[in-house]
């Protein structure tokens, strides 16, 4: 991390003094507050010039007149940052956060309610997301005489039932023959490899049924198209109206849609797993610094996940930017290695010091 060059070590101790004790408080933080909680052995007279240099540098703001200064955006990040960069964390319980379950669906919506209960904060879970998600089965059974369901497993052991209509009775024999053609020609396929000459070799095969091969490949393709869509859990999103910034009618409603908003929260992950860059994928954006636009009165906490194959995943924390920091980091660290065990990715060592 670059530091300002014009804070020297008793400003910096100043800001993350009042940094801190604003995000305990919620409360402007004034000279007598910092002159007591620094143990620096200033005069308040001193400390109202340094802090006043550090609201000049834009690294605390001063709410209304006559009151004590609250951390901007800027404030927050060199808080952020300097916290990650000497590896504080909050004393929290090592122990184990997650019940073991057989499905993964059922653990992610697990792991969302339990940060959400654990930090008080709205949370939110990606399934896991595979690059180019391979078809490895297909099986096709007739549900009735002119409706068949085509059932389609792709990566991670992703499945989606599809009802499919066609205009002529099917016998079990050609249910049979449309098995083996679409497992010969899409097993193993992604989405950027079924094309156009693809079905039009398969319709060929297919011979005089080209027809009804046609309304059985639009509905697989349109079933690996959902099964590529990002799935999201989301938990304790009402927890953000016990935050008083967070209050206003207008910018709370609209918090709340974007939390039920897929596509917005899908934009965040997919941001999220491109930036990442420490171990789990820490990321903290304050503010502004946020890609989603109604969540700019926010911080938002993200780590990433990762499946024995490969396959990557994002949990998300969005709170106040006074949210305690600390807390949530070593929450996210422990969850995430926790899941590394249970995903068979490392060796539970937890314990052991």
């Amino acid at each position: 991390m670059q530091l300002d060059d014009a804070l020297d070590e008793r400003k910096i101790r100043i800001l993350k003094a009042i940094v801190a004790n604003y995000l305990e408080t919620g409360e402007p933080v004034g000279s007598r507050t910092i002159s007591k909680y620094t143990d620096l052995n200033l005069s308040s007279a001193t400390i109202r010039n340094e802090m006043a240099d550090l609201e000049e540098l834009g690294y605390i703001v001063q709410p209304h007149t006559s009151a004590g200064r609250i951390p901007s955006d800027k404030g927050y990040r060199f808080y952020v940052d300097k916290m990650l960069e000497e590896k504080e964390e909050a004393e929290i319980e090592k122990g184990s956060l997650l019940e073991r379950v057989d499905r993964l669906e059922t653990l992610l919506k697990q792991v969302a309610k339990v940060l959400a209960t654990n930090t008080q904060y709205a949370t939110m879970v990606s399934a896991p997301k595979y690059q180019n998600k391979q078809v490895k089965f297909i099986q096709l059974s007739q549900v009735s005489e002119f409706q068949l369901v085509a059932v389609i497993v792709v990566d991670g052991n992703v499945v989606k039932n599809q009802l499919i209509r066609v205009n002529r009775a099917l016998s079990n024999e050609e249910v049979l023959k449309f098995n083996i053609l679409l497992n010969t020609f899409l097993q193993g396929a992604s989405l950027q490899d079924i094309n156009l000459e693809m079905m039009q070799t398969m319709k060929k095969q297919a011979g005089e049924y080209a027809d009804i091969l046609e309304a059985i490949f639009s509905g697989i393709i349109e079933a690996i198209h959902q099964a590529e869509e990002l799935e999201i859990y989301t938990s304790g999103a009402t927890n953000i109206l016990k935050y008083q910034e967070l209050g206003d009618v207008q910018r709370t409603s609209a918090l709340l849609e974007t939390l039920g908003d897929k596509e917005e929260l899908s934009q965040l992950m997919d941001e999220s797993l491109k930036t990442h860059d420490k171990e789990h994928g820490i990321q903290v954006y304050i503010g502004d610094e946020s890609p989603v636009k109604n969540m700019k009165d926010c911080s938002i906490v993200t780590a990433t996940y990762e499946l024995a194959e490969g396959a990557k995943g994002t949990i998300g924390i969005i709170g106040p930017k006074r949210m305690d920091y600390k807390k949530v980091v070593s929450t996210l660290k422990n969850l995430t290695d926790e899941l590394d065990v249970i995903f068979n990715k490392k060796e539970d060592k937890r314990g052991e010091d």
